[in-house]
């Protein structure tokens, strides 16, 4: 579904409501790390995942948490506020020898070469504002990078959620809920957006005080090898 010229305005109005988010509160989504990074970390490791790619790190509180336990850190973020917050916290943990930030658009080519990273995490990210269009593009960009084998963890608010259908309508399954525009993700989407990973788990939780409920998903990039990789949902 097409989103209206004045609906894709309101989403692209966002980055001045982050902003502003941020600079507000230095720690809005808490100093702890999320528990999706404490699993993410642990599987990364099983895996021997040295170098990670996240992608809408936010004030760093995942991110600082990767380096803290031995993992090599990309981040990226829409804020320049929320970039700033992470190089001053890398820097005052003296982790800025494990941590790079960049501000970067997600709905822009990635700023890296094909096969460049062992994994790629983001923390509902994918719940942005962002098309289904977006996603699929950002989604190729991720499979791109990653190495073969590569692993990409994502959470996402999901349709089970119960803001899920309130507030503004911005199209598609996008709502505006104080202030915040809510991408809210289907199975049938991540299916849609796993197009050429393999599918590893998709699984649901909750977090926060609504609370929030969230997929829980973990897709990997097929080896050179393996030509015919399997039903994303199978």
């Amino acid at each position: 579904m097409a989103i209206e010229n004045h609906k894709k305005r309101a989403l692209d109005g966002q980055r001045p409501h982050w902003e502003k988010t941020y600079s507000e509160n230095p720690d809005n989504f808490g100093a702890d790390p999320s528990d999706p990074a404490i699993k993410a970390a642990r599987l990364f490791k099983d895996q021997g995942v040295t170098n990670i790619l996240e992608l809408g790190g936010g004030q760093g509180r995942d991110t600082l948490f990767f380096a803290q336990n031995g993992f090599n850190a990309h981040v990226l973020d829409y804020s320049d506020t929320g970039v700033q917050a992470i190089n001053n916290k890398a820097k005052a943990l003296g982790l800025t020898q494990s941590i790079t930030a960049t501000q970067h658009d997600v709905r822009e080519r990635l700023p890296f070469p094909d096969q460049a990273y062992d994994a790629c995490y983001s923390h509902m990210l994918y719940c942005m504002a962002l098309t289904t269009d977006e996603l699929e593009f950002m989604s190729s960009e991720i499979l791109r990078v990653l190495k073969p084998g590569g692993i990409n963890i994502f959470t996402a608010r999901n349709t089970n959620d119960s803001h899920y259908g309130q507030g503004i309508h911005r199209g598609e399954d996008i709502y505006e809920v104080n202030g915040f525009a809510v991408h809210f993700l289907s199975k049938a989407k991540i299916e849609r957006l796993a197009k050429g990973f393999e599918q590893i788990s998709v699984e649901e939780f909750e977090e926060g005080d609504l609370p929030r409920k969230l997929f829980y998903v973990v897709t990997k990039k097929p080896h050179l090898s393996e030509a015919h990789p399997q039903s994303p949902l199978g």
